[in-house]
């Protein structure tokens, strides 16, 4: 079928909205009609050249949700009409990663960069005449994308779709920053370093893990202010502006845990996050850096003696077909807000203009919400 995408033809360039060419499902695949699609910070590090693509074109987008339109032979799990949301990392079920509960981790994301389908090796998706990448494999800033099942979770319909979309990469990646792999535990002090879509998130597992002290920590007036209002108890422009104030407030323990979030991760920040960790404490590493980024500054006389602990993170640590489910349940409990997480919507034409208002710092999460001029 002949829709639209919007594609990148090179780094540093603008997305480009055009024509393309998508093909229909073979086994084990589904098309899905795209009703939202979350605009993260991990789409424009492949702009940037930070995240590299095998090749371009590619074509953007890995957080998002909608419906099922057409299953592919074989699949059994999914029915036309499903809602859905896309997986930015497959889970087979079968590979040691995911048998071991670790789909976070599942083996088939050696292939999300590469643009080859996972079912057959060939590429569903063709511009100019030329093969496009789709973002993680699925390139949600589309209206039609045609995907492997194992990236599809089902869920109930009752969400609106610019918010099931968060839980397809945001959401999971920041609260489960919070709760699987910073394990925060009742009364203990936190600091988020950057409160952003997923720093937002994961201040929200700290608040919904009984964490007594969270210290939001972002350069921007209106994240902090956002912060405060999803929970953090203190907020500071800057990590050098936060440690003495944190030194005071925690009575010269500092953080249990530290969770650094910010949209890009460079090797500086380590060390004054470090010094926001308590002994024996934890410092999660969630945001992305450039790929050829090799450097890390810390100080290795008390990062040992103080015997702290230095862990990355790639998806919270979730197992997708359970924890997105989870989510929305904790959506509709009012344990988790998801409402105020979008501040902005836009349509496909528009992704430009959404993320320089994520780079200008006007957005916790923009969303393209697809409407029926586009299907």
């Amino acid at each position: 079928m002949k829709t639209k995408g919007a594609l990148l033809w090179g780094i540093n360039e603008k997305w480009s909205v055009e024509e393309i060419e998508l093909g229909d499902p073979v086994a084990g695949e589904v098309q899905i009609r795209m009703e939202a699609a979350g605009m993260c910070h991990s789409d424009h590090h492949i702009v940037t050249g930070a995240t590299p693509m095998s090749s371009y074109p590619a074509m953007g987008g890995h957080e998002g949700a909608g419906v099922v339109t057409k299953l592919g032979e074989g699949v059994t799990d999914l029915e036309v009409g499903d809602h859905v949301v896309l997986s930015f990392i497959p889970a087979c079920g079968r590979c040691p990663s995911c048998v071991s509960g670790h789909s976070n981790v599942c083996d088939l994301g050696m292939r999300l960069l590469q643009g080859q389908a996972i079912a057959d090796g060939t590429y569903r998706v063709q511009a100019r005449g030329e093969n496009v990448v789709p973002m993680s494999l699925l390139g949600t800033f589309s209206p039609y994308i045609t995907v492997h099942e194992s990236s599809v979770v089902k869920i109930e319909k009752d969400i609106p779709f610019e918010l099931a979309a968060l839980v397809g990469c945001g959401a999971p990646t920041g609260w489960g920053s919070a709760t699987n792999i910073a394990e925060i535990k009742p009364g203990e002090s936190v600091a988020i370093i950057g409160v952003g879509g997923v720093g937002m998130f994961a201040l929200q597992g700290a608040v919904a893990s009984g964490a007594r002290h969270v210290f939001a920590i972002d350069p921007v007036p209106f994240k902090r202010e956002q912060a405060l209002k999803f929970g953090a108890t203190h907020a500071f422009a800057s990590m050098e502006e936060a440690i003495e104030p944190i030194m005071e407030i925690t009575w010269g323990r500092m953080c249990q845990k530290t969770i650094i979030t910010v949209g890009e991760m460079k090797g500086e920040y380590v060390d004054p996050a470090l010094t926001l960790t308590a002994k024996t404490g934890r410092c999660v590493l969630t945001a992305m850096g450039h790929i050829a980024d090799m450097d890390i500054k810390l100080n290795a006389f008390t990062f040992t003696l103080l015997q702290k602990d230095l862990q990355g993170n790639i998806y919270g640590g979730c197992n997708t077909r359970v924890d997105i489910p989870n989510l929305l349940n904790l959506y509709r409990a009012g344990l988790l807000n998801l409402d105020d997480m979008v501040t902005n919507t836009y349509s496909l034409e528009q992704v430009n203009e959404g993320y320089q208002d994520m780079l200008d710092g006007k957005n916790i999460r923009g969303v393209i919400r697809y409407t029926e001029a586009d299907w």
